[in-house]
């Protein structure tokens, strides 16, 4: 019998996945721990040599990259254990992060979501609990007015992190759900690729009646961005299509509209202004890739814009 199951989305994760699968095998309680890697189409030997583990282990593997919530959800699908934990293969836990965390959750049949303290490769805490996202912050932070102290910032950065108390949202990087709330909520919104699925799914625990925790004494250590990296034109464009969606499902398709105008009228042109200003024609041109993707895929939201 399982009491945990661990769910891993790996794309090209290469060494960050077998680390990964190193530490939930040292985990207090590893043989309890059922693991399931759902790989989008990876196209390096990510899934060569894999550590042995001393509980279940079960390869889903997709013929194209499905994104992020839709393969979180196959994997969570494939399990049965009341608690579910989404790690990223760029975070490796601590041997009782596991089951401090799981224990917490269950102690307390008001908490929905727990999320680990992570640890940055410099040894730093991670500022990782964010804010929910509004309409004036989101619309202000394309603008950078953030950096002015005029919208408050996306995470958490004025808080070490360092005690454990009630958050809008933990990272999903390391976060563990009650499989019931998750099952009853049907999951990750399958609508955003990569990036705000978790800031869609903390919100709607909260607006179900449970909360959300960050916890200090578990801890896991994260690489961040371990993957996404790779792609930098597709990761800001997934960044400015999430944002644009989650605007559109949370606060109507004005909000959504005025995003995608920011997008073009403020990201873009701030970020290559950015990119030219430290003379990297490479940046800059990945800028630019990003906005011809979100051009390309406006048709595709649009309906979605104008369904909100």
């Amino acid at each position: 019998m399982t009491d945990l199951d661990v769910v891993i989305v790996n794309w090209n994760g290469g060494d960050l996945l077998r680390d990964c699968l190193a530490g939930l095998a040292a985990s207090d309680g590893a043989e309890r721990v059922a693991v399931t890697v759902v790989d989008n189409a990876s196209t390096d030997a990510s899934l060569a040599g894999l550590p042995t583990l001393p509980g279940p282990l079960e390869i889903i593997r997709n013929a194209e990259n499905r994104g992020f919530g839709r393969a979180c959800n196959q994997g969570a699908a494939a399990g049965k254990a009341p608690v579910i934990l989404f790690l990223n293969p760029d975070a490796r836990v601590e041997p009782d992060t596991l089951a401090h965390a799981k224990a917490a959750l269950l102690a307390e049949p008001g908490w929905g979501i727990v999320g680990a303290r992570l640890i940055e490769s410099n040894g730093r805490t991670a500022r990782s609990c964010a804010r929910t996202p509004t309409p004036a912050a989101m619309f202000g932070r394309a603008f950078a007015l953030d950096r002015l102290g005029l919208v408050p910032p996306h995470f958490l950065l004025d808080w070490d992190h360092e005690d454990d108390r009630a958050v809008d949202q933990v990272m999903g990087a390391f976060l563990m759900i009650r499989r019931d709330l998750f099952t009853a909520l049907d999951g990750f919104d399958e609508r955003f690729f990569v990036y705000y699925e978790d800031v869609d799914l903390c919100l709607r625990v909260r607006q179900a009646g449970f909360s959300v925790r960050h916890l200090a004494g578990p801890v896991a250590r994260h690489l961040g961005q371990g993957t996404t990296r790779q792609a930098k034109a597709r990761r800001l464009f997934y960044i400015l299509r999430s944002e644009i969606l989650y605007a559109a499902k949370h606060h109507g398709r004005i909000a959504a509209l005025a995003l995608a105008v920011a997008a073009f009228c403020g990201q873009i042109p701030l970020r290559l202004a950015q990119a030219l200003s430290r003379r990297s024609i490479a940046e800059a041109g990945e800028v630019l890739r990003a906005a011809r993707l979100l051009a390309a895929a406006l048709p595709e939201i649009a309906p979605v814009i104008l369904r909100a």
